[in-house]
């Protein structure tokens, strides 16, 4: 099914996205509406156009492709699914996200995979191409931020205060040096074989839907960022 979202009121549009029984649905000439497939399961998303706040915000299985860019807090919440931007997304892109998969193939902005988490088998996955901004991970409890610095040419693919209340989860970073101000409760090192054979199947899945070679971009050096058991953030909110 086809959907042409130029003039439609969010509310409309996504009434539609929820009536159609089609399982694949494209929508064309989207400006910034709202909430798109939130909380959506069983279908198959196509966007061309600007997305608005929190598009596949509670998304539950369902899958969204969008050529364009997104605006803030995409997959907020997000509890299964992928979501695929051929672009780049704006603030708190995966905030809360609790499960699926979100690949950007630009740049995010600020608090990316913001307040993250993971329970059993839900692990969350947020794989940025480009640059995110300042505070990614910020409070991460859970799941993977991989971010590739693809064409930042040595520069740092991260903004400043990474990892900030981060205690739970992973980051890796594709980056020969260590952002300068990394808080104490993190801990940083180089990825090892363990790791980057985890990453490589992920890696070749970005490049899949982003048309790039995976092993230029394997063929790099990865830090991995954990939370400091031994230094834990609790210690900073709890009396003794």
């Amino acid at each position: 099914m086809n959907i042409n979202a130029a003039g439609l009121h969010f509310k409309d549009l996504n009434e539609r996205v929820r009536e159609t029984k089609s399982k694949g649905i494209v929508i064309d000439n989207c400006v910034g509406q709202r909430y798109i497939a939130s909380g959506l399961r069983g279908k198959k998303l196509t966007i061309h156009g600007t997305p608005g706040n929190a598009l596949g915000a509670y998304l539950d299985g369902s899958s969204i492709e969008v050529y364009g860019n997104t605006q803030e807090a995409t997959g907020d919440t997000m509890n299964d699914g992928t979501i695929v931007i051929h672009g780049c997304a704006g603030d708190a892109t995966g905030y809360g996200m609790r499960g699926g998969k979100i690949f950007v193939e630009g740049d995010t902005g600020y608090r990316a995979g913001i307040h993250m988490k993971e329970y059993q088998q839900k692990v969350p996955l947020l794989v940025i191409g480009g640059k995110a901004g300042s505070f990614l991970g910020e409070y991460q409890a859970g799941g993977l931020i991989l971010v590739l610095g693809i064409g930042r040419n040595g520069q740092l693919p991260v903004g400043r205060f990474c990892g900030t209340g981060m205690h739970g989860g992973k980051m890796i970073l594709r980056c020969d040096e260590l952002p300068y101000d990394l808080p104490p409760q993190v801990t940083a090192r180089s990825a090892g074989p363990e790791e980057l054979k985890a990453i490589a199947p992920i890696v070749r899945e970005y490049c899949g839907y982003f048309d790039c070679q995976a092993e230029p971009i394997l063929d790099n050096h990865f830090f991995v960022l954990e939370p400091d058991t031994k230094n834990p953030y609790k210690q900073l909110y709890t009396a003794n």
